[in-house]
């Protein structure tokens, strides 16, 4: 659930009270504002859209944290396509802007999809937004900016909020380079495969979780990958933000006596020490699971870039396993 906080009310009952303080001891009181450059309706005379797609990034949180360029393209879209008009509604209505909506979500883009391409095609101003944060960043759009280049039809993103970076860049880890998994499987043993084919990657690895698999993950996490520096951030931007560090055992040990967590969680782990070699068994059965997604060439160059082995050796390691299959 995404809930959306606006300090406005804080600050009128924060200048109100020291007006009050001031005041009574016969002092002035100074009210400090933030200098426009231009009204809203000149920077919007000024805007020009051209007919298309506008991929916008809405806040992870705190309904400030949306950009200026955001708010004046959204006044001037013909329509905005989001995942749930309720959440959607409430950010329009923070900001003072009325728009018609339409619902597009994963489980009913094979329908709505071509509606907005249809849109598009005659020649109107379409706003894609998620819920939360960046849309196509776990969340649907993919096949909708397809279509989109497929028919030649005029996208592009303004950039915004991101739950991914922010976590990122508050859990104090390598930032040179990270992989962004997504939500783990719910069942045990899918999500164990899955935490397995990004052991040796390394990179930073960011994963979203539900708040009540949170204790289960993060054992599962320790589990496969060892007891490796992380991080959790948790309603991040929000009132409540939380970020707890540590090792991923002493982090699981925490929340497994802590009372169920709420809001959006991010975990940040990082990347794997380099001077384990890796075992021929885990590389064995890093390159099987790889071969089952990935082409031959890519797997190596994946498996390579994983565990820092020699690519003739896993060239003939891979090839062993195709010469089976054949």
């Amino acid at each position: 659930m995404v809930i959306y906080e606006t300090t406005q009310k804080q600050k009128s009952k924060h200048v109100q009270k020291s007006s009050q303080n001031s005041l009574s001891h016969g002092q002035k009181v100074k009210i400090n504002t933030i200098p426009v450059v231009k009204s809203s309706k000149q920077r919007d005379q000024n805007l020009e859209l051209k007919p298309g797609l506008y991929i916008i990034a809405t806040p992870i949180g705190n309904a400030s944290d949306i950009t200026l360029r955001a708010l004046e393209t959204l006044k001037l879209v013909d329509i905005i396509v989001c995942e749930d008009t309720r959440v959607t509604s409430k950010l329009l209505s923070i900001h003072g802007i009325s728009k018609p909506l339409m619902i597009y979500h994963e489980h009913n883009a094979n329908r709505a999809g071509p509606k907005v391409i249809e849109r598009l095609i005659r020649g109107e101003i379409v706003a894609l937004v998620s819920d939360a944060g960046t849309p196509l960043i776990s969340d649907p759009g993919f096949n909708l900016i397809q279509s989109c280049i497929n028919k030649n039809i005029h996208i592009t993103h303004l950039p915004g909020a991101c739950s991914i970076i922010n976590a990122l860049i508050l859990a104090g880890l390598p930032t040179d380079k990270f992989l962004f998994v997504g939500f783990p499987p719910n069942k045990t043993g899918k999500r164990k495969t899955l935490i397995s084919n990004y052991k040796f990657i390394q990179a930073s690895l960011v994963f979203l979780e539900n708040p009540k698999r949170l204790t289960k993950t993060l054992k599962d996490l320790y589990e496969i990958l060892g007891d490796r520096s992380a991080s959790i951030g948790r309603e991040l931007t929000k009132k409540y933000e939380e970020v707890q560090r540590g090792q991923l055992k002493e982090l699981s040990n925490i929340y497994n006596q802590k009372k169920l967590p709420k809001g959006e969680i991010t975990i940040v782990i990082s990347p794997p020490a380099t001077s384990k070699k890796t075992p021929s068994k885990e590389i064995e059965q890093l390159i099987k699971t790889t071969l089952e997604c990935l082409s031959f060439r890519e797997t190596v160059n994946a498996v390579v870039e994983a565990t820092g082995e020699s690519k003739k050796n896993i060239y003939k390691i891979a090839l062993k396993f195709i010469n089976k299959k054949t």
